[in-house]
């Protein structure tokens, strides 16, 4: 008889840094706040297809309420560099620690994906990489063009962290040109030591503003949660910085709380007050707007893009 071996080991814990916080009890959701359950075909289909080929999705890593509705239309925001990041913020459900050595044949498994989605529009974002010289810009650009020789037609947004002391990374990535640049402010400068502690508010903000002085062309894009604790009147001026950096697209949506060790919701913001900061947002210039409680970063990301492009083009005809 052979003896069974146990594996006493320890998991590894998704985030060591916030073990041994005090517990931040989740509240319920009101009833404005529902997801779609994760059952269709098309689902299972996409699921599939992700783990066949290998890829994150910042879709499943970072818990998006969304993924069951997006899924099912075949939408996947993929996440390059692996699936750890190098920072801790208090509100993200991305494992935390020290990554893995760059998959280079990651780029590639993107373009297989995107021509096996059969994706018109396609989001790449990824962990932060302190680790790496250059922040993993050049795996963004490696990424691009993967995509763009697979797929020509295939409009391309990417989701960048901040490339905080990372000289040169911003602008190899805008010379790789993808269709859309987006990096979320997230909360207001009050929060930041709170909420994103390893980031910096006007070097986030800068990196926006350098994009669209690098390539004019090329439509900008942030994001912000809320119910963290903002104020209203701070969340209007983090529309004006944005604007003043002339971003053209800004998402708002409701923060939810991934497990007891991230940081608490303030409060729930109610759709009505969604609707006055998107009035306010349009009134400061934004080309386009998406502010709900579920709205996220790349939700709807295609048809916004189309959006984008169709507000530019009769902007620029009435001129």
């Amino acid at each position: 008889m052979t003896d069974t071996v146990q594996d006493d080991a320890p998991k590894a814990l998704r985030h060591p840094e916030k073990a041994h916080r005090p517990d931040n009890p989740i509240q319920r959701k009101p009833s404005w706040i529902r997801a779609k359950a994760p059952v269709s075909k098309e689902f299972h289909d996409t699921r599939a297809l992700m783990r066949k080929l290998n890829l994150v999705t910042v879709c499943e890593e970072a818990a998006c309420p969304n993924i069951g509705e997006c899924w099912t239309q075949k939408h996947a925001t993929v996440m390059i560099l692996g699936d750890t990041c190098t920072r801790a913020c208090a509100f993200c459900n991305v494992a935390t620690g020290l990554p893995k050595a760059v998959d280079m044949t990651e780029p590639g498994h993107v373009a297989d994906a995107v021509a096996g989605l059969g994706l018109v529009h396609v989001v790449v974002t990824s962990v932060d990489r302190d680790d790496l010289k250059d922040g993993g810009a050049s795996h963004f650009v490696r990424t691009i063009q993967a995509i763009r020789a697979a797929s020509p037609a295939t409009t391309i947004e990417i989701l960048t962290p901040d490339f905080l002391r990372k000289p040169g990374a911003i602008e190899a990535i805008v010379e790789a040109k993808p269709d859309v640049y987006n990096h979320n402010l997230e909360t207001v400068p009050r929060l930041y030591p709170t909420v994103r502690p390893g980031a910096r508010y006007f070097h986030s903000l800068r990196l926006l503003q350098q994009v669209k002085e690098q390539d004019p062309s090329l439509f900008t894009k942030s994001g912000l949660m809320v119910g963290l604790g903002e104020q209203k009147g701070e969340v209007l001026q983090v529309m004006d910085d944005l604007r003043s950096a002339d971003v053209d697209f800004l998402t708002i949506g409701q923060y939810l709380q991934p497990t007891v060790k991230h940081i608490a919701i303030d409060r729930f913001v109610t759709p009505d007050e969604f609707d006055d900061y998107a009035m306010h947002a349009r009134a400061k210039g934004f080309l386009l707007v998406a502010a709900s409680p579920m709205t996220r970063s790349s939700y709807h990301a295609g048809d916004d893009f189309a959006k984008l492009r169709a507000f530019r083009e009769m902007t620029l005809g009435t001129r």
